[in-house]
């Protein structure tokens, strides 16, 4: 914020979208980071300037955007959010009317439209008008709860401690987990931004925070990042359980009342390969971003889906990860069986995932490709995001990022040392 996203850039990313988003009030809503309300501005400055109204949600998390859109029949949605990156950063997330993340053809046309300045100011008598949303929370709250046994959640009051990091999430965290009867903790409720620890919840980040789960006596730990669609779990033992499990857990569960195709991305643990195969149903894997799964899902009917980042998926609330979701499934997973979460973390085929980086320029990422998949060539290689080598009991992803000269290397196998060890032997081979 004030370097490479400004005023000026939020401004006129804002219009581009006004250019090619469908009639209606656009929605505009921020996570809690203090530089968001100035963006804000600029964002409602900038659709009223290319002629668009504009309706104002205020605080709110990324998922509960995606409901609130189709609510309002809004032409689409400016989330102001940097996800799980830290308090310096944010970013402009776009939603189409659909509810979902703007997909690829649309978001393409509006950084076209963006990147050539071709932007249509509108005259003094046509500039847009704005309005506040109120109850932003309410079409969301019902859709959660009616995926789950509302009923029979309620009868077991579990105690469970939410971690919002004064995020966006603890408001609507603390009302849903309420509404199923739980008696509830909230660590970071105050929605201000000033981060408790580190933004994204990885086990080293929520080293604190795992230790208040074992010592409140809690039955589970949610933990959240800053825009709510993220969701970490932690055990009734104060055992970080991360982000893989939350969709591993929530598609095993879904799969028990409800069968049907499954898609995940292609980082994503095989936890949920697994799964597919034991229930008889088919997984489809995406490229890797929220988007590609919903293209995906919406391709091939999916009942279920999510990115193992912690973000789970359902078409009967929405098109977005969600945080909220995880938590009512998990609870009824949890009281349908009457099994602790631990318990039905370790039911779970249990993997290792090692994620490392190599430094490699991008104009050598195809040559490197060509010579990963002739080093490793027992194994199937697929180039649908990167490439990714599987085998029967392990696999290998290598990504180049979009921002560093860098490829990132995921491998998962049922044992670290394995997994570790074909990052290593990529590595050294690319260095060679």
């Amino acid at each position: 914020v004030g370097e490479s996203l400004t005023p000026e850039v939020a401004i006129r990313y804002s219009a581009a979208l006004a250019a090619v988003a469908p009639p209606g009030g656009i929605l505009v809503s921020r996570d809690s980071r203090p530089s968001g309300r100035m963006l804000a501005q600029a964002v409602h400055a900038g659709l009223h300037a290319a002629g668009r109204d504009t309706l104002d949600a205020g605080i709110l998390p990324t998922p509960s955007v995606g409901v609130l859109v189709r609510e309002v029949r809004g032409g689409g949605a400016v989330q102001i959010t940097a996800s799980h990156n830290p308090s310096p950063y944010n970013g402009l997330k776009l939603f189409s009317a659909e509810g979902r993340i703007i997909p690829a053809g649309a978001g393409q046309e509006v950084l076209d439209r963006y990147r050539a300045g071709s932007i249509n100011w509108v005259t003094h008598d046509q500039i847009g008008s704005g309005r506040e949303c109120v109850d932003v929370f309410a079409g969301h709250l019902n859709a959660v709860l009616r995926t789950v046994d509302y009923a029979a959640i309620r009868q077991r009051r579990y105690h469970v401690l939410l971690d919002s990091n004064r995020g966006a999430g603890g408001y609507l965290g603390r009302r849903v987990l309420e509404e199923l009867g739980c008696y509830v903790t909230v660590l970071g409720e105050e929605p201000d931004g000033q981060f408790e620890h580190p933004a994204e919840p990885t086990a080293d980040n929520l080293d604190g925070v795992r230790a208040k789960v074992a010592q409140s006596g809690a039955r589970i730990g949610f933990c959240q990042d800053p825009d709510a669609d993220r969701l970490a779990i932690i055990d009734e033992r104060g055992r970080y359980l991360g982000e893989e499990y939350t969709v591993a857990m929530c598609v095993d569960h879904v799969l028990r009342r409800q069968k049907g195709p499954i898609v995940i991305n292609c980082a994503t643990s095989r936890m949920s390969q697994d799964l597919a195969e034991r229930y008889g149903v088919p997984l489809v894997r995406s490229a890797v971003g929220e988007a590609n799964v919903v293209d995906a899902m919406l391709e091939h009917n999916a009942v279920f889906g999510g990115e193992g980042n912690g973000g789970p998926i359902d078409p009967r609330v929405g098109l977005v990860r969600d945080s909220f979701l995880g938590m009512a499934l998990l609870l009824d997973a949890m009281t349908a069986r009457n099994a602790t979460i631990s318990e039905l973390a370790d039911e779970l085929p249990r993997y290792e995932i090692v994620k490392t980086k190599i430094d490699l320029p991008p104009e050598a990422v195809a040559a490197a490709f060509d010579k990963l998949q002739s080093h490793f060539s027992d194994a199937q290689p697929s180039r649908l995001d990167g490439l990714r080598l599987d085998w029967p009991d392990r696999w290998l992803l290598v990504r180049p990022s979009n921002t560093e000269p860098i490829v990132r290397a995921i491998a998962e196998a049922k044992k670290a040392d394995i997994a570790q060890g074909l990052c290593r032997e990529a590595a050294e081979l690319l260095a060679s």
